[in-house]
């Protein structure tokens, strides 16, 4: 197991937002950031806390990894909290991702359908586990792939929120994300971020009724 890293969160140069209203506020997270805070002072700074310093009624629906970039949504206020939070049990947020990963896959798209549960011994590890494992869904479809580097650009798109989903599953089939110390195991991926990216968030306002259609511009 890799030991964890230091955590040396990104300069704030601003926050990047995407969207924003009086009920919702939509930004894209830096790489290296934590999502929320995490335990102990040197990992107070995070992008709630970037977000809530300038708008404080803005609340925490749902959390990107430390290291992957791309579109946070925070409700703003109690009410709207509660809708956006209930729209993501029943998923009815529509979220994509694009990556890079190693190797070339055999199929253009396809979907992963990998039961995964906790390492215990090696959390925050997640793992495959036919037997008691939580059902983990994800739908992948190839955008290019490059012979130099060996590697392929995908989109994709997560039926279910397991935690390190995307990443456990890629690397299940035989194509770690680039840059992913905690399961990528190829030692020639000298990458220096993980390379995924939540691109798109797709969803109806949960007043104005309009469908939202919302994108981070991609990093990579």
């Amino acid at each position: 197991m890799n030991p964890p890293s230091a955590y040396t969160p990104p300069p704030h140069c601003g926050l990047d937002i995407i969207y924003s209203d009086k009920f919702l506020l939509a930004v894209s997270k830096p790489a290296g950031l934590l999502s929320v805070p995490g335990r102990g002072e040197d990992k107070v700074d995070s992008m709630a806390t970037r977000v809530q310093s300038e708008y404080p009624d803005a609340l925490v629906a749902h959390r990107l990894d430390r290291d992957t970039s791309g579109l946070l949504i925070f409700p703003r206020g109690a009410k709207m909290h509660r809708q956006i939070s209930l729209m993501f049990e029943k998923r009815e947020m529509q979220k994509s991702y694009v990556a890079v990963v190693l190797g070339k896959l055999d199929k253009e798209q396809g979907e992963i359908d990998l039961p995964l549960i906790v390492d215990w011994p090696n959390r925050p590890r997640q793992m495959v586990d036919t037997l008691t494992g939580k059902p983990s869904q994800t739908r992948y479809s190839v955008l290019g792939y490059d012979a130099a580097t060996n590697s392929s650009r995908v989109a994709l798109e997560p039926l279910t929120g397991r935690t390190h989903q995307l990443r456990v599953h890629m690397s299940a089939i035989g194509h770690p994300i680039a840059g992913d110390t905690l399961y990528g195991g190829a030692a020639g991926d000298s990458t220096e971020r993980l390379m995924l990216h939540a691109h798109t968030l797709d969803f109806i306002h949960p007043v104005s009724g309009k469908r939202m259609q919302l994108v981070a511009p991609l990093p990579f």
